[in-house]
């Protein structure tokens, strides 16, 4: 039996109280919910959910939007989406080893104003600096730039003032100094600015949320400021390969979080200071290439997390006070180009490679060793002291001996010549 349909004054009835309803029921095939999955409707197109503008933009950067480029990103490139109605947004662009004709202009940037991360590896752009919109400006937590712009200043930096992290790499950065671009980033996190032609002195005033400092390869100058030893979360700080002086701060010891340090290739002098065994949790200590003096401290050798040490090319002197289970537990130990360094032999084998003497007995390097030295490259673990004041006895027997019997005999000789003579003489005063 057919089923009868509704009578028409009640059709026309609901489709007064309810319009939209009605009309939707009428006229539109049933839809997936929202909370079915794009891969679950294959009638849906999965890049008609992209934000129009931003397709067009992620087309203008040479991104293929034929496949949703948020579920499906290139090899060189990266996008991650939110999940916003009714069209997503960009919020994070990675691009990669782009072409040479790629430009990052004015409009597409604007279109991309969504974006908290953006990512430039390897990207050499034909201007010298983007152009950022305000609201993108506004809403960047992240900024990375790898071997990408080409030239950066310290005005354009500054205005990124909601960063969390920022990477700058191979740029050359117009600044009066670092504090020029970091005086409004409180909300940093993590900071690289590297390779950058980077000049002045380090900031004085530095956010308390730091954890990781990077201003390697630059050509800063003055000494280590109290505003990076009172960063107790700071975990990570390179200042390697500049032009910083003055003693490193005993203050270091107050960085309880730190794990990475290295002072590398500056001119620090002074001596290393004890307070540096206070850090628990340091793992990479680099302080080669400086004019550090003194004698290296043991507190070293007790610091059990430590796995990268490398004190080449400095001043220091004396004994190394470190035992051979403690340099073998290292991945990598450097003490060479310290001239006046020396281990001892009865602690270390020279089967190590220090590249540094052995001791005398007075603690001092052996500038040639002997042949005993060589004898150790076969496992001896006799004491270079008592060696070298054993071999001074032989050769004090050896050489001394002869000598003592060659001004007897001349002693001898002469006493009968002057015996002789003086006989001679009386004969002839007697007659």
């Amino acid at each position: 039996m057919k089923p009868q349909s509704p009578p028409l004054p009640f059709l026309l009835l609901l489709f007064i109280i309810f319009p939209n309803n009605i009309t939707t029921s009428l006229t539109l095939p049933p839809t997936p919910s929202p909370t079915t999955s794009p891969s679950s409707s294959s009638s849906s197109s999965s890049s008609s959910t992209l934000d129009p503008t931003q397709v067009r933009a992620l087309q203008s950067l040479n991104i293929p939007t034929s496949k949703d480029p948020c579920s499906q990103p290139s090899y060189h490139n990266a996008t991650l989406c939110d999940t916003s109605t009714p069209f997503r947004h960009v919020i994070s662009l990675t691009l990669s080893n782009c072409p040479s004709d790629v430009v990052l202009s004015f409009t597409a940037l604007k279109s991309l104003s969504t974006l908290h991360s953006l990512s430039l590896l390897h990207c050499p752009l034909t201007s010298t600096t983007l152009r950022l919109p305000q609201e993108l400006i506004s809403s960047l937590r992240s900024f990375t730039s790898l071997n990408s712009l080409r030239h950066v200043t310290g005005a354009w930096l500054s205005q990124l003032q909601n960063l969390t992290d920022l990477t700058l790499s191979n740029a050359r950065v117009k600044a009066t100094g670092p504090y020029v671009i970091l005086a409004h980033m409180t909300k940093l996190r993590s900071l690289t600015i590297s390779n950058a032609n980077l000049t002045g002195s380090l900031p004085g005033h530095l956010h308390s949320k730091l954890t990781h400092i990077d201003f390697s390869n630059n050509h800063l100058k003055g000494n280590i400021p109290t505003s990076i030893t009172i960063l107790d979360t700071l975990q990570s700080l390179n200042l390697s390969s500049n032009s910083l002086s003055g003693e490193i701060p005993a203050s270091t010891g107050d960085l309880i979080s730190l794990q990475f340090l290295s002072l590398a290739s500056n001119s620090f002098s002074g001596p290393i200071p004890d307070s540096i065994s206070a850090i628990p949790g340091l793992v990479h200590l680099d302080l080669s290439s400086n004019q550090l003096n003194g004698s290296l401290p043991k507190f070293i050798s007790q610091m059990k997390n430590l796995n990268h040490l490398n004190l080449a090319n400095n001043n220091l002197h004396g004994v190394l006070p470190f035992n051979q289970s403690f340099i073998k537990k290292l991945e990598v130990f450097k003490v060479d180009g310290n001239s006046n360094l020396c281990y001892n032999h009865s602690v270390l084998s020279s089967k190590l490679k220090l590249g540094i003497s052995p001791c005398d007995k007075y603690g001092m390097p052996v500038s040639t060793p002997s042949k005993d030295s060589s004898a150790s490259d076969d496992g001896s673990d006799d004491d270079y002291s008592d060696d070298d004041e054993g071999d001074g006895k032989v050769k004090k027997e050896h050489h001394h001996g002869p000598n003592k019997f060659v001004l007897a005999v001349a002693i001898t000789l002469s006493s009968l010549v002057f015996l002789i003579v003086l006989m001679i003489l009386c004969s002839k005063c007697c007659r």
